[in-house]
């Protein structure tokens, strides 16, 4: 299979590079700047990604370049621009201000390969504190802003190219085209990587890799896990045994209606309500790491306890996704997020890892998913963290405070599916290409709240209480917060700004309908400084 290698120096948006590729039909791997697979013949051009450092800094990452330079089809981005300019002689220096934000091409080499097909709207995104200012001799400006002399150039006679600003932002608008123009056109890419190839390639790989033996799956109910159980029981039929641990802390009916969906699905699933041992084994806690510590501790002791009862079991399969692995990469030296899947089991039991969606970010899941023909309600569904609500519960968890927050959950979540947004144009076709269910009648859909965020939920602050009235008596009852957030992987999200009479009718509904609340607050924190959940 073709791909495009995209070597990682840090950069913020190296991930979203990623994805436009993917976009583009084709496969790309993202690989640490200095672990280029020079032995690999499927490669067919390679991408360099921005970086928070200064290519001059003791610091920075200077990987050997000589056997990618002159061998394959080199587009540097930001840092990766940076880099190969220093690399053939020339010179990089702080800006006098840092570039951040929205530029305009004030000129460009119209007939250029990386610009063709381009037209008069030339709004790039720039974001770097250091700027280009000599070129090698070999190298040939192609683009200039107001600000930036060199704000792309081109090797002479080579398929090199190098851009200041950054391609894969949205706010780049033909970003999309320019990176079409170097993996299509310049780097040969077929455009055969899609969700249907990948279902059909990855049965037959499962099928080899398996075998007749048998295969255990810790289902959370979650879109990556239950797109994975589908995929290997297309492959593998009965040899998949999935076991779904309910902790207590999941929505309201949410282990019922998950199982049901499971059914529907034929999977084969056991379902267990270990809630009385999570709650007994929280009461009275309240540090949040202790309380991740303690559902993962008992989740993975009632997994096992399930799993040792399945004889012949050689493998165990889990719905790690591939932005689960990049984050593991330790490029910086500092972990930027711990592992989320099930671990720990005993070593005797010999089990061979199995990760069918590793390869994949999340849109590409839930294409994958609709190409298995799951429901859509499970697809699109938000991400959930591990630990349920008890995180998005301040202070100690018990049953009470579950049901309290569960039920002003439910109202929440409902009627985000209820209400609908009416989008057109350029916006609504990006919704659509997201792969949002919808229909187009004379440029305009209709879409649900629900659809249109990334992730949203509740927060019971039960560790505050609120003075309030209700008719005419005096209460001292508990604040809930709301949380929504846009985003497209997580690493960063922006609050969603809802709509006000959406806001007002939901906070009416949850103070009228649930018992202990009596005030209700929207979250406007962005991921940074702040993170999605609470805890």
């Amino acid at each position: 299979m073709q791909k495009i290698i995209i070597l990682d120096f840090g950069s913020q948006t190296t991930q979203l590079i990623g994805r436009r590729v993917r976009e583009l039909d084709t496969f790309c791997e993202i690989l640490p700047y200095n672990k280029f697979p020079h032995d690999d013949p499927s490669v067919i051009g390679v991408i360099l990604s921005g970086s928070p450092f200064s290519v001059y800094d003791d610091s920075a990452f200077h990987p050997d370049l000589t056997g990618i330079i002159g061998r394959y089809p080199v587009l540097g981005i930001c840092y990766g621009a940076q880099l190969m300019v220093q690399y053939g002689g020339g010179r990089v220096e702080p800006a006098g201000l840092r570039e951040y934000g929205r530029a305009n091409l004030a000129w460009m080499e119209t007939d250029n390969t990386l610009f063709s097909k381009f037209t008069n709207d030339s709004q790039v995104w720039m974001s770097h504190g250091d700027t280009i200012v000599e070129l090698p001799k070999s190298f040939r400006k192609i683009a200039s802003t107001a600000s930036v002399e060199y704000a792309a150039y081109q090797v002479e006679g080579q398929r090199i190219w190098g851009v200041q600003f950054h391609p894969e932002v949205f706010h780049t608008v033909q970003g999309t085209q320019l990176l079409r123009n170097f993996v299509v056109d310049v780097c040969g890419s077929r455009q055969d990587w899609s969700s249907a190839s990948f279902v059909e390639q990855t049965t037959r790989e499962l099928k080899k890799q398996i075998g007749n033996d048998r295969v255990i799956l810790g289902l959370s109910g979650g879109v990556d896990s239950s797109v994975a159980a589908v995929l290997l029981n297309r492959a593998i039929g009965r040899q998949l045994t999935c076991i779904f641990v309910d902790h207590g802390m999941l929505r309201k009916n949410e282990f019922r209606d998950v199982m049901h969906d499971y059914e529907c699905l034929g999977l084969n699933v056991i379902g267990v309500d270990a809630s009385r041992k999570f709650f007994a084994d929280l009461a009275g806690v309240s540090d949040p790491e202790q309380k991740r510590k303690i559902i993962g501790r008992d989740f993975v002791e009632v997994f096992n306890e399930q799993a040792m009862k399945i004889e012949d079991a050689r493998w165990l399969a889990q719905g790690t996704i591939y932005p689960d692995r990049i984050e593991s990469l330790n490029i910086t030296g500092k972990t930027i997020k711990s592992h989320h899947n099930v671990g720990g089991l005993p070593a005797d039991m010999h089990l061979q890892l199995c990760e069918p969606l590793r390869w994949l970010f999340k849109d590409e899941v839930r294409r994958v998913g609709r190409q298995l023909g799951m429901p859509e309600h499970l697809i699109t569904r938000h991400p959930f963290p591990g630990p349920g609500l008890a995180v998005r519960i301040l202070g100690d968890i018990t049953p009470a405070k579950v049901k309290i927050l569960q039920e002003a959950d439910d109202i929440y979540i409902r009627a985000l599916r209820d209400y609908k947004v009416k989008l057109k144009g350029d916006e609504a076709r990006r919704v659509l290409a997201a792969g949002v269910p919808a229909d187009m009648h004379d440029g305009e859909i209709a879409v649900s709240l629900y659809d249109q965020i990334w992730q949203a939920g509740a927060i019971l602050l039960s560790t505050v209480r609120s003075v309030g009235v209700m008719g005419d008596e005096r209460t001292y009852e508990h604040p809930v917060a709301l949380r929504a957030v846009t985003s497209t992987d997580a690493m960063t999200a922006d609050w969603a700004q809802l709509p006000y009479d959406f806001m007002a009718r939901v906070s009416n509904d949850i103070i009228n309908k649930v018992k202990g609340v009596n005030r209700v607050c929207y979250d406007i924190s962005s991921k940074p400084p702040a993170t999605i959940e609470w805890e």
